[in-house]
């Protein structure tokens, strides 16, 4: 079988601004999207879904927290070992979510996927088309050979996105999460460039 890669026209250090259907995949701009952050950063379905640690109650929002919040979003467009872009919705031009490519391994032409999104931009398809998008990115511009993530089994909703983008199961972590009384397993899903079509 033929290599499916040629040699990649672009790095994780390049920041590009890529457009879809309904949403825009564009560069961190701190300031500008601290609000959006705020919410989504906050939200309970966010924290649940997100965290590796029992969450039920978000942390309190104070100036530490927000400063910290304003530092860790500034560096991201510095960044040379990932890419780190805002979901814009098309319609209002606002920002509802993030989609990261990250844990790159160049070496095996691999990197992680994770994606997190606020309250406006749930229910709309926009996390499907927003993994279709960078998954794409790395693929057909970076010239990876494979994205991989992780999605907690109670997660049905981010796991039907995946597949939808044409992720594959390749197994289960069986119980790492403890929530609340509960343990919960971690599906690993991926797709590799040879399936990307």
């Amino acid at each position: 079988m033929t290599d499916q890669l040629s040699t990649p026209t672009a790095t994780f250090a390049d920041k590009p601004t890529l457009e879809g259907e309904r949403i825009i995949l564009r560069p961190v701009r701190a300031e500008e999207d601290l609000p959006m952050l705020r919410v989504m950063l906050q939200d309970p379905e966010v924290l649940k879904y997100t965290s590796n640690v029992y969450t039920p109650v978000a942390p309190e929002w104070d100036e530490a927290m927000e400063k910290h919040v304003v530092e860790w979003y500034s560096t991201r467009n510095e960044q040379t070992d990932r890419l780190d872009l805002i979901i814009v919705d098309r319609s209002t031009s606002r920002g509802v979510g993030e989609v990261v490519l990250n844990e790159w391994d160049e070496a095996n032409r691999s990197c992680n996927l994770r994606i997190c999104i606020g309250p406006d931009g749930r229910d709309r398809g926009f996390g499907t088309e927003a993994v279709r998008m960078a998954t794409d990115h790395a693929i057909r511009a970076l010239g990876l050979n494979r994205v991989s993530l992780g999605v907690y089994a109670f997660n049905g909703r981010g796991q039907r996105a995946y597949e939808k983008a044409g992720f594959k199961v390749e197994g289960v972590r069986r119980q790492v999460l403890r929530w609340g009384d509960q343990w919960i397993d971690d599906i690993d899903m991926a797709v590799l460039a040879e399936d990307w079509v």
